[in-house]
């Protein structure tokens, strides 16, 4: 694995979003797609650069096949958006007022096809984003009848899953930023701390170290560590209490952070340590195994089969990683079943697991993007059991 050096602080990411709604266009149009609608979210900040507010108010990007795109936004939000990297795409912003139909608009401004009102009789069909809410799906429905709704998912993740360059350099920043995080752990983790206390440290860490949102902190003590999303409460922190610290956030360029790492306070017990030397092997197994051809499937079965052999097979509960960008969780998944082939560019985590009920569990999680010749890991921190002070 390719070990780069910590960067600081750098400017966001030069505007790609021409380029992006071009290729967007074009992946549409193979698809045999006549149009996307793309309402608040990743996909949109993704295509524009604008990160619009998930309002009942409709706010949606109608890219055509064939067409120029447009951005319907409620006139209350006009400013915004043209103050946004939208306002310099050179697309149409088109503001509607209270007692307009957004939806109709939309519906009359789409080439004949896309719009089902084809002079042919062809129905079209309009691909929409995966995560729009369903009062809004089911209102362009309602205005357009003929048109066949599908997935735009299939479409974007085409895109969005194979990272450029500069997105790359802004995932490098992200991961050193949740990096320093991690390495203060010690001034927090001690015995007679609860959960709670120890989350609001970090979550003001998280910030401090260059982050604009705190996304997650999961702190699992002793037997909570065997709850992989477990929610931070007031458990006392126990001396040799083995600890899952998941934590990230989200940087002043949209991109996201996530890493774990497990330590120990005080002297844990020694099936823990046998436990975590299992899961460190798995962990660098997998992260020595990332290269272009590598199917999802089988990275996921590298450290399968190392848990698995050591007697923890059943303990191994989830995937062993998800993509990562403007969404914490995006494609690719790294899970059994998936024979996506890896592709230069991708970013995702390997985070396997162990986790023994009501005892306590580990996991060690770092980003990794794949590149030409291998895999590069963005965090930085040491894998091996950190064990703090207990006094």
């Amino acid at each position: 694995m390719i070990e780069p050096s910590e960067l600081p602080s750098a400017s966001a990411p030069a505007d790609e979003g021409a380029t992006r709604l071009a290729r967007a266009r074009e992946v549409t149009a193979a698809a045999g797609i006549d149009a996307l609608l793309v309402s608040p979210g990743a996909d949109l900040r993704y295509l524009t650069g604008y990160h619009a507010l998930p309002l009942e108010r409709l706010t949606c990007l109608a890219l055509p096949a064939a067409g120029d795109p447009f951005l319907v936004v409620p006139a209350l939000e006009e400013p915004a958006a043209r103050a946004s990297a939208a306002g310099g795409l050179g697309i149409e912003i088109v503001g509607w007022d209270e007692t307009d139909d957004p939806y109709a608009l939309v519906a009359r401004r789409l080439p004949g096809g896309a719009s089902g009102t084809s002079g042919t009789g062809g129905s079209g069909r309009v691909a929409v984003d995966n995560h729009m809410w369903a009062e809004k799906l089911l209102a362009f429905r309602g205005a357009m009848p003929g048109t066949e709704q599908v997935l735009a998912g299939d479409v974007l993740r085409e895109l969005r899953m194979r990272k450029s360059p500069a997105e790359t350099e802004a995932l490098r920043r992200a991961g050193a930023a949740i990096d320093r995080v991690h390495r203060r752990m010690g001034e927090w983790l001690r015995p007679g701390r609860t959960e709670q206390e120890v989350s609001r440290d970090i979550a003001d860490a998280i910030m401090e170290a260059g982050h604009v949102t705190v996304d997650f902190v999961i702190v699992g003590s002793g037997p909570n560590g065997a709850s992989p999303h477990h929610e931070v409460g007031e458990r006392i922190i126990r001396s040799g209490d083995p600890v899952v610290v998941d934590i990230g956030g989200t940087t002043p360029e949209g991109y996201c952070s996530d890493s774990t790492r497990t330590y120990a306070v005080g002297e844990p017990p020694e099936e823990f340590r046998e436990l975590y030397a299992v899961l460190e092997r798995a962990q660098a197994a997998q992260t020595d195994a990332v290269r272009p051809g590598i199917t999802a499937e089988q990275l996921d079965a590298v450290g399968r089969d190392i848990i698995t052999a050591a007697g923890y097979g059943p303990h191994f509960i989830h995937r062993t990683g998800h993509g990562i960008g403007l969404s914490t969780h995006e494609e690719p998944y790294i899970v059994a079943g998936s024979d996506l082939p890896l592709e230069p560019g991708m970013a995702f985590s390997i985070e396997p697991g162990i986790y023994l009920p009501d005892r306590f569990g580990a996991r060690i999680e770092d980003i990794v993007t794949v590149t030409e010749q291998g895999g590069e890991r963005l965090n930085l921190t040491h894998r091996e059991l950190t064990v703090l002070p207990a006094d």
